[in-house]
């Protein structure tokens, strides 16, 4: 059962990955173009779109959102728990909240649960830009500054006001309110549909690059506390918060994968930002989706094999 879901799953994934990297060290790219791509055009028109389309029930929509912000306290609990320093502390917090929902989680469910997964996973990606640039961007800018200072709070609300998915989020909204009227445009709609489903291939050439530039520490101490909290510590809490929301089957399973996904590539940028412990952010966004895809394989294989009953798809 494991060497399909590795094949069928992982390694499509893997292998769009390694394209941007393999395009990374024959042609430089810029990573930071790419990442401006992904994070001002193409994940907010995603968000929109799927929003806006989604078959979930506000309902349903909103207990996705509340799951979502418990992995994320959770893990910001347990980050606070073993961190041995308040400088690590932060680092842990950004390594383990903020997880891959986008360029790694998309394509994931869409492989995995091609009907349902997207549709869920939607909602899980707006929380977690919203998280990300509000609570995340608190967070990174926290880090004391070389002379020992740090920003004012007002200061650090500023660039959460200029992220374009938060307000992508807002609009779809206000359109499922109206029933959608965007799809009758035509010569607007198209062209969003467009952007939408170029997400999941420019992502994974994204995160491509991202691993090509980074160059990683050894895996011991906090960073293998990060990758223990992060990629067995998520889909356990997220299993037995399966259990207390009363989530079955499919659903069930996609909550519980979602939440194995690899350290957000969006904390190492906003560690880089905010001149924080940018080589641990990115060791941590390196290893974590290289080991991604074994836990992604073992978890869906317990699942389809009826190792947690209540979340057998």
């Amino acid at each position: 059962m494991l060497l399909p879901i590795l094949r069928d799953v992982c390694l499509p994934i893997l292998l769009v990955t390694g394209v941007g990297w393999l395009a990374d060290r024959r042609l430089g790219l810029n990573l930071q173009t790419l990442v401006r791509l992904n994070l001002y055009v193409f994940v907010p028109v995603f968000i929109f779109v799927r929003l806006t389309t989604s078959d979930l029930s506000d309902r349903v929509g909103a207990q996705v959102i509340g799951f979502t912000l418990l992995v994320i306290g959770a893990m910001a609990l347990a980050s606070w728990a073993v961190a041995r320093s308040r400088r690590e502390r932060l680092s842990l917090q950004l390594a383990t909240m903020f997880y891959n929902s986008g360029n790694w989680g998309i394509p994931l469910m869409t492989l995995a649960f091609s009907d349902l997964g997207p549709v869920v996973q939607v909602f899980v990606l707006a929380t977690m830009n919203v998280t990300t640039f509000t609570i995340g961007l608190f967070l990174a800018s926290s880090h004391d500054g070389e002379d020992g200072s740090r920003p004012p709070a007002w200061r650090r609300l500023l660039p959460v006001l200029r992220q374009p998915s938060l307000y992508g989020i807002a609009a779809a909204l206000i359109c499922r309110r109206l029933g959608n009227p965007l799809e009758d445009v035509v010569f607007i709609w198209k062209p969003l549909l467009y952007l939408a489903d170029a997400l999941v291939a420019f992502a994974l050439v994204t995160l491509g690059a991202q691993l090509s530039q980074t160059r990683p520490p050894r895996i011991e101490g906090a960073l293998a506390r990060a990758l223990l909290i992060r990629l067995l510590g998520g889909p356990l809490t997220a299993a037995g918060l399966t259990l207390l929301f009363g989530f079955h089957g499919e659903f069930a399973a996609i909550l519980i994968l979602s939440a194995a996904s690899p350290t957000a590539v969006n904390t190492a940028l906003l560690a880089h930002e905010f001149k924080g412990d940018t080589r641990f952010a990115s060791a941590a966004v390196f290893y974590s989706t290289l080991l991604a895809a074994g836990v992604v394989t073992g978890l869906l294989g317990a699942m389809r094999g009826g190792w947690l009953p209540w979340a057998q798809p």
